[in-house]
Parts: structure tokens; C-alpha cells; sequence
């Protein structure tokens, strides 16, 4: 006689006793694997997507902080950078003021010994020993001044110009048939330049 209970199983609970039927009697193939439960909509292992979203939503956000930092960096060392080539030119344009400040203090020297040279040369003697005399000292200041040339050193020739506070420097006005009010009537001690720079200024008379 059939029980209430044989009426009552379903084709789930046939397939569950067939398989433990199977394990009992040795006879489960070890390579067939039971599947996924299913949800109610029929998806499989849905439970494991939000871990996968939440991991990636966490990779992108430390890819922008990664790369907000880089550009950070990046920002920073080419502010450096333009910091210190400013720096090294600076330095450069220091340190070449420099040398041509003391450059120009150790010409001044030789300048004042032109000038020394070219003062005896004014009444220099006509003949005898002291017309040999002059004539050495004459190719000595030539040589002092080829020299100067050559180290970036001119002379400036003011006569007649007119008179510059910045380069000239007047000793005296005076009375002139010759030039111009303002305009220079005599060089009493040569001024010179260093390249396109003054080194030191000339000293004259100046027209009334």
C-alpha cells in the first residue's frame, strides 16, 4: 500500500534522492558540480556584484586623488625649476657686475697714469736728448692706449658738444667767441667708456 507521503514528493525531492541514493551506492561522478542557487528572478550569484562596484567605484577614486597629486608635483617641480634657472641667471649677472666693477677700478689705475704721461707730454722739448726723451714717453702712452683698446676701452672726444651732467663734469664756464652757450670748449682730463658704459667721466670747460 502507497503512503501519504509517497504521494507527496515532488520532482525535487526525487532528484535529491536519487543523488544521495548515488553517494550511498558509490556511484556520484566526483566532476559534476551543483550549480548556483538561483534568486527569484532566476540571476546567479548576484550577492557577489555590489562587493565588485564598490571595489571599482574605490579604484576610481584613488586614480583621480593619484592623479591630482602627480599634477600637484608636477606643478611644483616646474615651479622649482623656473625658480632656479632665475636663481643661476641672477647669479651669473651678480657675479659679472661684480667682475666688471673690480675690472673697471684696475683700469681706473692705468688711466690715471695716461694722464700723468700725457701731462709731461705738454711742454715736451723740441730737440736735443729731450726731444728722444718725449718721443719714448709718446710710444708708451700709445701703447697703454692700444692696451685700453683692446680691453673694450674708448676715449671720449666732448669738444664742441654739448654739456651732459651724466658724462661730463664741468670745472668752469668761460667766456667763448668760438662755441655756443652750454656747448664744451675745452677737455682738461680725457673721460672714458667701458663697452657702451661710462667708466669715468670727462672733465672740461663749459661756454658761458
Amino acid at each position: 500500500m502507497k503512503t501519504n507521503n509517497d504521494h507527496q514528493k515532488t520532482p525535487d525531492s526525487e532528484v535529491k534522492d536519487s543523488a544521495v541514493s548515488e553517494v550511498e551506492n558509490g556511484e556520484h561522478d566526483p566532476e559534476v558540480e551543483l550549480t548556483a542557487p538561483l534568486d527569484s528572478s532566476g540571476n546567479e550569484g548576484l550577492e557577489e556584484i555590489s562587493p565588485i562596484e564598490n571595489q571599482l567605484t574605490e579604484l576610481l577614486e584613488s586614480l583621480k586623488d593619484t592623479e591630482a597629486k602627480a599634477e600637484e608635483y608636477l606643478d611644483g617641480w616646474q615651479r622649482a625649476r623656473a625658480e632656479f634657472a632665475n636663481y643661476k641667471k641672477r647669479v651669473i649677472r651678480e657675479n659679472t657686475d661684480i667682475h666688471q666693477v673690480a675690472r673697471a677700478e684696475v683700469i681706473k689705475i692705468f688711466l690715471d697714469i695716461v694722464d700723468d704721461l700725457e701731462r709731461a707730454l705738454q711742454e715736451k722739448p723740441q730737440d736735443g736728448e729731450g726731444a728722444d726723451w718725449a718721443s719714448g714717453i709718446e710710444i708708451i702712452i700709445q701703447k697703454l692706449q692700444t692696451r685700453l683698446i683692446s680691453e673694450g676701452i674708448t676715449v671720449m672726444n666732448p669738444l664742441g658738444e654739448e654739456f651732459d651732467p651724466n658724462i661730463h663734469e664741468a670745472l668752469m664756464k668761460e667766456e667763448s667767441e668760438e662755441y655756443e652757450s652750454g656747448r664744451i670748449t675745452k677737455v682738461i682730463q680725457n673721460g672714458y667708456w667701458i663697452g657702451d658704459k661710462l667708466l669715468r667721466p670727462a672733465l672740461v670747460r663749459v661756454a658761458a
